[in-house]
C-alpha cells in the first residue's frame, strides 16, 4: 500500500499571492497565455505557492481505474483504442458482471486507492445499461470509495439517475480547445461535451474534466483548453492532465511527443487557473521519468491513477509509485 505516516505536514505560507488566488476568477485566453509563458522558475513558484494555500503539498490522491466495458466505441477519437473506427488489437466486450467488478474495486481499496475510476467504451448509455450501471455504483460505494464513471456522454435524466444512485463523480474530458477538437474526432461536438458537463454539474455531482497534450495541438491551444475549464460555471474538481500514448492503428499513432517542460507548464497553468480543484497526472505516466513526475507534483499535481493498467495502455506499477513517493517524501491522500 502507498501509505501515509502518522501527522499531516502543515502548508508553508506562501511568499506572494497568485492572481488565481481568487477562485472564482475569470480568466482570458490572453491572461492565461501570459501566465504560461513566465520564466519556469516563476511560473513554479507561483503554482506552487498556490498549491499551497489549497492542499497539502505533500500528500497525493490515489485513484485507481477499471475498463468496464472494452471496445466498439462508435466514435471515432483519433486517440482512443476502443474506437470501431481503427484498426487496434482491442477487442469489443460486454460490460463486466458486477460481482468482478466489486472484487477489482475491494482489491483497489486494499492497495490504497480511495476514489474508484470505471469506464465504458460508449457513446452515450444506452437505456437498457442504465439499471446496471445504478447497481455497479451501489456496489461500490458500499465498500467506502468514491465512485467515478466515464460512460460517454449524458443527457439531463441519465445525470440525475446516477447522481440519485450516489456516484461521485463524472468523467468526461474536453480533449483540447474548441479550436482543435475537429482535428480530435468528428462524431461529437466540442458543444456536445459542454452540455454532458452541464447536465452533470445540475444534476448535483462533481466534475472531472481535463484533456490530452501531444495530439498535434499548439501550446495555445493547451492554455484555451484550461481557459475552457476554469471558465465552467463551476471549475470541474477534478482535472485529469494526459499524456498522449501514441496506439499503433489509430490516427495519431506518429503524433510528434510533447516536450517535459511544456507538459510541466500546463500543469502548472491548471494549478493557477484552478486552485481548488485535483490535478491528476493521468495517462502517459509509464513514458515519464521520476524526474518529470516530481517537477509535475512541484508544479502542483496532486492525484494520480495507481495500478498497472489504464484503460488498454500500461501505467507505472504500485511499487515504482512506492519508491517514488519513498524518494520524493509524498505520503497517500
Amino acid at each position: 500500500m502507498l501509505g501515509a505516516k502518522e501527522g499531516e505536514t502543515k502548508p508553508i505560507p506562501s511568499q506572494e499571492k497568485s492572481p488565481a488566488r481568487a477562485v472564482t476568477q475569470e480568466w482570458t485566453s490572453q491572461d492565461a497565455w501570459a501566465v504560461y509563458q513566465l520564466p519556469f522558475n516563476d511560473l513554479l513558484f507561483r503554482s506552487q505557492s498556490v498549491h499551497r494555500e489549497h492542499f497539502d503539498p505533500n500528500r497525493v490522491q490515489l485513484s485507481r481505474l477499471l475498463n468496464i466495458k472494452t471496445g466498439g466505441c462508435p466514435e471515432d477519437c483519433g486517440y482512443c483504442s476502443q474506437s470501431s473506427h481503427h484498426s487496434t488489437a482491442v477487442a469489443p466486450s460486454k460490460l463486466m458482471e458486477v460481482e468482478k467488478i466489486v472484487a477489482e474495486a475491494r482489491k483497489a481499496k486494499e492497495s490504497g486507492a480511495t476514489r474508484y475510476c470505471m469506464g465504458a467504451a460508449w457513446r452515450n448509455p444506452k437505456p437498457r445499461d442504465m439499471d446496471a450501471i445504478v447497481g455497479i455504483v451501489g456496489a461500490v460505494k458500499q465498500l467506502g470509495l468514491e465512485t467515478c464513471m466515464t460512460l460517454g456522454m449524458l443527457d439531463r435524466g441519465q445525470a440525475d439517475r446516477l447522481s440519485a444512485a450516489g456516484l461521485d463523480y463524472y468523467n468526461h474530458n474536453i480533449d483540447t480547445s474548441e479550436r482543435y477538437y475537429t482535428s480530435v474526432i468528428s462524431t461529437r461536438t466540442f458543444a456536445d461535451r459542454l452540455d454532458t458537463l452541464s447536465h452533470v454539474h445540475e444534476a448535483g455531482m462533481k466534475v472531472c474534466c481535463g484533456g490530452i497534450l501531444g495530439m498535434g495541438e499548439s501550446e495555445q491551444d493547451r492554455v484555451d483548453m484550461l481557459v475552457t475549464l476554469s471558465n465552467l460555471p463551476k471549475a470541474p474538481e477534478s482535472v485529469p492532465i494526459n499524456m498522449l500514448i501514441p496506439i499503433a492503428g489509430t490516427p495519431m499513432a506518429k503524433a510528434p511527443p510533447i516536450g517535459p517542460i511544456e507538459f510541466v507548464r500546463i500543469v502548472a497553468l491548471a494549478r493557477i487557473m484552478m486552485p481548488a480543484s485535483f490535478v491528476r497526472l493521468s495517462a502517459g505516466r509509464s513514458a515519464m521519468t521520476d524526474e518529470m513526475q516530481a517537477l509535475c507534483f512541484f508544479a502542483g499535481a496532486n492525484s494520480i491513477f495507481v495500478g498497472d493498467t489504464l484503460l488498454t495502455a500500461g501505467n507505472p506499477q504500485d511499487e515504482a509509485d512506492r519508491k517514488l513517493f519513498r524518494r520524493l517524501g509524498l505520503e497517500a491522500l
